[in-house]
């Protein structure tokens, strides 16, 4: 896949913020190129996973040190459903998928990224506010589809509104689907997210579905996972992987026990890909996606497909 030439990059962790009636302070590790200003920054959202610390800021590795030697800042949280945490089964009544929480981590970060800035290392001056991509996986990328304008209500409260303008175009790598399609079992668990819907998702996204990402506790669809980009409205890009399951290959981590489609080709597309759409949405007249569309399509054995909208 043809992409920019890996430069050094440096990771600082953890940096911590203090967030009020949060029940602990938010864990944060940034990754950034060590030359270069001006540079656009990623959130990236972990996902939920039985895994002590790829649900953290420690997972991931295969996506944040590609995007932080390609140009990009990235910057990772552990929420709250972060099993490191221990506060999955806490009574609090967003565990254990502290969806709501995630979306306020993302916010704050966003409002303390001149804090963030100062405090960590050679970064000073560097950072790019106005260009600024959040990505995430599995429950990240619900984080991201809410972050991107997707609806949800709050069966107490109402409506909720959890889009950020600050946040320019994002990629959501098997986000959840409509709720309205969620098993009656997952409903139960998560009302709220029954309440899910990607009509009013109108910030440029690129979904990434895997097409044996098929799990019948969530929906009877198979195809649930890539509803960010059949009902939403444009601009939209959907990558489909051939033959990926959730883990779309080993996102999450190195050598993941928990992945079960293991693939570095498939891991080497999707960060790719991802990082070619970035670079256009945030630099119009970048040519970095249709380049990497090209690619793909003329692969002799092309391991997924892309359509855009």
């Amino acid at each position: 896949m043809p992409v920019s030439k890996p430069t050094p990059f440096t990771t600082f962790q953890p940096l911590t913020l203090a967030v009020p009636h949060r029940p602990v302070n938010l864990e944060i590790k940034v990754s950034a190129p060590v030359t270069g200003r001006s540079l656009p920054i990623i959130l990236l959202s972990h996902g939920h996973g039985e895994t002590n610390y790829l649900s953290s800021m420690h997972g991931y590795g295969p996506l944040a040190d590609f995007y932080a030697a390609h140009g990009f800042v990235v910057i990772q949280p552990t929420h709250l459903d972060s099993k490191v945490l221990g506060l999955r089964e806490a009574n609090n009544p967003e565990a254990p998928l502290y969806w709501r929480s995630r979306v306020n981590d993302m916010r704050y970060i966003l409002d303390h990224l001149d804090k963030i800035e100062k405090s960590a290392p050679d970064l000073r001056g560097r950072l790019d506010s106005k260009r600024i991509a959040v990505v995430g996986h599995s429950l990240g990328g619900t984080t991201a589809t809410m972050l991107l304008g997707q609806s949800v209500t709050d069966p107490a409260t109402g409506p909720l509104k959890l889009a950020d303008s600050r946040i320019k175009a994002g990629v959501a790598m098997a986000p959840a689907g409509n709720g309205a399609d969620l098993t009656e079992p997952a409903k139960a668990q998560s009302p709220a997210l029954a309440t899910m819907k990607f009509d009013k998702m109108t910030k440029p996204a690129l979904i990434v579905y895997g097409d044996d990402d098929f799990n019948p506790a969530f929906s009877a669809r198979k195809n649930w996972r890539s509803d960010a980009y059949f009902q939403s409205p444009g601009p939209k890009s959907l990558l489909t992987l051939f033959g990926a399951q959730h883990s779309l290959g080993g996102v999450s981590g190195y050598d993941a026990k928990e992945t079960t489609d293991e693939n570095p080709q498939r891991v080497a597309v999707v960060r790719a890909m991802s990082w070619a759409y970035l670079r256009s949405q945030l630099y119009p007249g970048d040519r970095a996606w249709p380049a990497a569309v090209a690619a793909l399509n003329r692969a002799s054995q092309p391991l997924g497909k892309v359509e855009s909208k």
